[in-house]
């Protein structure tokens, strides 16, 4: 009989559910603030686990277990679970994407108008017995300016409700359709730092990544509009905590509120003492409603896991056919990294998106490589992305995919041609394998070339005239950044032409700046790739031979 272990307390509502499947035959057993040995313990013992956040399943929290087969987590976030140790174990590990939306939006937005009316401040002071009106005058929304950075599921929410405050909304997100942005009535900027001087209130909803952590830090400090208020709802680090404080004692932010820390739980902070500031303690899903929604969803997720073998919303490739999977392993890693390439090259929100097969590949089945096409489209953009959810992550966006196959052959056995339509211009990309875990650029925007898909890439368009290349060349070499490789493609001789250079190192802005002055030179981008043989998580780990829904 199958059994699950409930690590973390759960609304009764979920409960309740977990009562019905026991009479159905699925145990289950509540067993809260386990870690350690103990924890090891009790997750051998059990079919399923479903926790919230409190617990910390880690690679050794899963050693040697034999007899799981899913962890849910009622919520979101996923850090509290080593993923890449579950993925190798073959255990899935699947989240409640849509539970907590409203009541996070709603937290952030709270605390949007807690910060406009000094509710806080002002509640203590009366608490104090101060009746003190001029001290806590507020400012109202209407006409104001919100910056939004991320325009998932939780930033459009908090779109919606800004709009309907009669306020400005502006957003970034490199992942939304400009077509959607105009639905939720969100102006796009083209960047973060193009945001910041322009808004009144900013708030984020994105995962923590690299590209996020200190999306605002003491360099931004500079860019911030006079009197900005920082609202924080997401993940702790996005904003650099001594930045709020050195903006804070300048002046430059007129007020911060924080749900999430750097470090959790926290307790102590130089924040906490500093007038404008307002801080909760990472509420932002702690409403009975969405406690409720992720306990019901979460228990049900891993209830029809466990009768039925469903997998819906799994953030690790568990969920993948290993059969189907070691078949096109080598093209999945092409297409991620090419997914990633004509991510980088543009700034502009995306419209559309394409993948075309041409040869022995489209004979394959294909909807792997294409999930990861779009997986390498959204890294560092969605948490969790993977080639289980990424199509789903992307039709939220608003970004349409097409997919053709032809099975004739062209120059290479096997071709994948990928496309990124923007608002601005249009994308292309081809690629291939040499031998069977290779992947190699044949095509970029319309030129044929011969190229590396990894690391540190240099592309630059220019004049197909004498003189480039060792212009290139020099400029480079003067500033100590070797060439691992250089390839140049064209249309016609002394027409339109591209290359890609394969750098040791990554060229400084001026080093680019500095090749940009060349003669003959018309741009110039640096694209940074996964290493050679680097593989996301979800491809490079082994799987027990569990399907896609």
């Amino acid at each position: 009989m199958p059994s699950i272990l409930v690590l973390d307390t759960l609304s009764p509502d979920g409960l309740a559910l977990l009562d019905v499947a026991a009479a159905s035959g699925i145990s289950y057993e509540v067993r809260t603030g386990l870690s350690g040995h103990a924890l090891r313990e009790a997750l051998a013992g059990h079919d399923g686990a479903i926790c919230r956040s409190g617990v910390k399943i880690t690679a050794a929290s899963l050693e040697g277990n034999q007899r799981l087969r899913a962890i849910v987590r009622a919520g979101v976030g996923t850090d509290n679970i080593d993923k890449e140790a579950a993925t190798r174990r073959g255990i899935v590990v699947m989240n409640t994407p849509a539970g907590n939306t409203l009541s996070t939006a709603e937290h952030a937005f709270a605390l949007i108008l807690a910060l406009s009316r000094n509710v806080a401040a002002a509640d203590a002071s009366l608490r104090s017995h101060v009746w003190d009106r001029q001290k806590f005058t507020g400012v109202q929304l209407a006409g104001k300016t919100l910056g939004i950075v991320g325009l998932g599921r939780i930033g459009q929410a908090v779109a919606r409700r800004a709009r309907a405050f009669e306020m400005r909304v502006l957003g970034f997100d490199p992942f939304i359709a400009a077509d959607r942005a105009a639905e939720l009535g969100v102006e796009l900027v083209a960047g973060v730092r193009d945001l910041l001087p322009l808004v009144d209130y900013l708030t984020v909803h994105t995962p923590l990544t690299d590209e996020t952590r200190h999306l605002v830090g003491m360099d931004e400090l500079a860019l911030l509009k006079p009197g900005i208020r920082l609202v924080n709802c997401a993940r702790g680090g996005i904003y650099e905590e001594r930045a709020l404080v050195e903006g804070l004692e300048r002046g430059i932010i007129g007020g911060v509120a924080l749900d999430v820390f750097e470090r959790e739980p926290c307790t102590d902070s130089p924040l906490f003492g500093m007038p404008g500031v307002l801080v909760t303690p990472h509420l932002g899903a702690s409403t009975e409603e969405a406690q409720s929604q992720v306990a019901v969803e979460g228990v049900n997720l891993l209830v029809d896991f466990l009768t039925h073998g469903t997998i819906r919303h799994a953030v690790n490739s568990a969920a993948v056919d290993p059969v189907e999977l070691d078949g096109v392993r080598g093209f999945l890693d092409l297409a991620w990294r090419l997914g990633q390439l004509v991510a980088k090259l543009d700034d502009a929100a995306p419209r559309s998106c394409s993948i075309a097969y041409r040869g022995e590949i489209a004979s394959r089945s294909t909807r792997l490589v294409t999930a990861a096409f779009v997986a390498g489209l959204l890294d560092g953009v969605v948490e969790d992305v993977n080639i289980v959810n990424a199509e789903v992550l992307l039709r939220e966006r608003g970004v349409e995919l097409l997919e053709q196959s032809r099975t004739d052959r062209g120059s290479f056995n096997s071709v994948v041609a990928v496309e990124l339509t923007t608002s601005e211009t249009v994308h292309r990309a081809a690629g291939t394998l040499f031998g069977h875990a290779m992947p190699r650029l044949v095509q970029l925007e319309g030129h044929r070339l011969e190229a590396y898909l990894d690391g540190t890439l240099l592309v630059f368009t220019h004049r197909d005239v004498p003189g480039i290349i060792g212009r290139v060349g020099t400029v480079f070499g003067e500033l100590g950044i070797n060439i691992a490789q250089m390839t140049v493609g064209r249309a016609t001789p002394g027409g339109d032409a591209i290359g890609v250079l394969s750098l040791d190192t990554t060229p400084s802005a001026d080093a680019v700046a500095a090749l940009l002055a060349c003669p003959g030179i018309r741009s110039a981008r640096v694209v940074e790739l996964p290493a050679a043989g680097a593989l996301p998580w979800w491809l490079a780990s082994p799987t027990r031979g569990r399907r896609l829904p």
